[in-house]
């Protein structure tokens, strides 16, 4: 288990235990943190699962691939930082990693 923060777009935080191998999206939806969506179910298809990582995280995620890239470009989000949640597994690395969702999601 790794330790996960959300962080909505007003502030509010919630700390969770995810399992290693799940994505940050699964994390969220299976401790019921509000701002992640995941209307697609985390195939990549809706966007509704963005995130944003705190930069001196980037580097210990896993690259995004070109179907991501293309998800994030469609939903017109052009923060350095954004990525999906379904896109990014959870790795011993990411132990204490904060996110933070946008501010239309629910």
């Amino acid at each position: 288990m790794v330790s996960v923060t959300y962080i909505t777009h007003d502030g509010a935080e919630t700390a969770v235990d995810v399992p290693v191998g799940h994505t940050l999206m699964e994390g969220a939806i299976q401790n019921g943190v509000d701002g992640i969506e995941a209307v697609c179910g985390g195939n990549c298809y809706c966007g509704t699962c963005r995130i944003y990582v705190a930069r001196d995280w980037l580097d210990k995620l896993v690259p995004p691939e070109a179907e991501e890239l293309a998800m994030i470009e469609a939903a017109e989000d052009d923060a350095p930082n954004v990525r999906l949640s379904c896109q990014v597994p959870v790795t011993e690395d990411l132990a204490g990693i904060h996110v933070t969702t946008p501010e239309f999601q629910k």
